[in-house]
């Protein structure tokens, strides 16, 4: 069990990093300033939030296939959950289920890389600060590193979300420390963790619980699709993967071969290149010998043959 550090009165104001105003204001990159959207958006989350809103906050923020992991070491050794795109809006969601009021993320000397069509985001010192109002206020910190990669398009949605943990802290108020000096079982309540390497109950089970579902996808795709028994849809499944496993690979289609179309000559063209051909084969006959001489010298008069 991890002992709560005993910080300061946690401050109230903006608990989402904003860029300064002034002279020296810091340079932000273009990944670094869509966590601060994200972390804007999520401060409009109120309790009357519905899976809609959810469903907006990541359709905004994340691609149509994008993957998210989160690795943790609990009491029972290191864990690692992987939840597709579907799963996604609930897992935020569930943040809030478990307790808190706030959530951001705060990033410290980030690493910016391309890659292809992706631009990757390398945070080695990413912190995520979420705020518990039960039992008491309590401020959790959960610092670990933060592996974004987005897409390189106007939208720059995420594509891959993997936040590796390895510390957390649990900060309470000394006001209420003092406040509750005299009572032991207090102080030994508030000595107890609220979170688990950081997280929630309630988002550790929700996370244990996709990873039991998330290859069942298909199966309740099917059912839902074609309402089929949980037996047969398992069967049809099991099938068409045995399909694919045994069919050849198909072949790749080749474009048929245009052919070339022969170009077709006009009247006037094809007379003028017969006539040239005409004469072009006239010209390269061997001329007899007997068109030097005239007539009149081959064929001898018919009175000298009579004398």
């Amino acid at each position: 069990m991890l002992d709560r550090d005993l910080g300061p009165t946690p401050s109230y104001p903006p608990t989402y990093p904003e860029p300064s105003i002034g002279r020296h204001t810091p340079y932000m990159s273009q990944p670094e300033y869509r966590i601060y959207q994200l972390n804007k958006r999520l401060q409009n989350w109120t309790e009357e939030c519905d899976n809609l809103w959810w469903d907006s906050f990541t359709a905004e923020f994340f691609e149509d296939d994008a993957v998210l992991t989160v690795a943790c070491c609990l009491e029972d050794g290191p864990k690692r959950y992987t939840i597709g795109r579907t799963l996604i809006p609930r897992y935020f969601r569930s943040i809030f289920d478990g307790g808190a009021t706030d959530l951001y993320f705060n990033l410290k000397h980030s690493k910016e890389s391309f890659h292809g069509n992706l631009v990757i985001l390398d945070c080695d010192l990413c912190s995520m600060v979420t705020l518990h109002s039960k039992p008491i206020f309590t401020k959790v910190c959960t610092e670990g590193r933060l592996y974004l990669e987005f897409t390189f398009d106007d939208l720059m949605r995420i594509k891959n979300w993997h936040f590796n943990i390895r510390q957390n802290r649990e900060l309470l108020s000394r006001s209420i420390l003092a406040t509750h000096a005299q009572d032991p079982p207090m102080l030994e309540q508030l000595s107890n963790s609220i979170t688990r390497s950081g997280l929630s109950n309630f988002t550790l089970n929700y996370l244990r619980l996709c990873v039991i579902l998330e290859p069942m996808q298909e199966l309740m795709s099917r059912h839902k699709t074609y309402n089929l028994s949980p037996r047969d849809c398992l069967k049809t499944c099991l099938f068409q993967k045995w399909q694919r496993m045994v069919a050849p690979p198909a072949e790749p289609v080749r474009p048929p071969t245009a052919k070339r179309r022969k170009r077709k000559q006009s009247g006037g063209n094809v007379a003028s290149v017969g006539a040239s051909s005409t004469s072009g084969g006239g010209s390269k006959r061997k001329s007899s010998p007997a068109t030097g001489f005239s007539l009149s010298t081959q064929v001898q008069p018919e009175s000298n043959l009579l004398s």
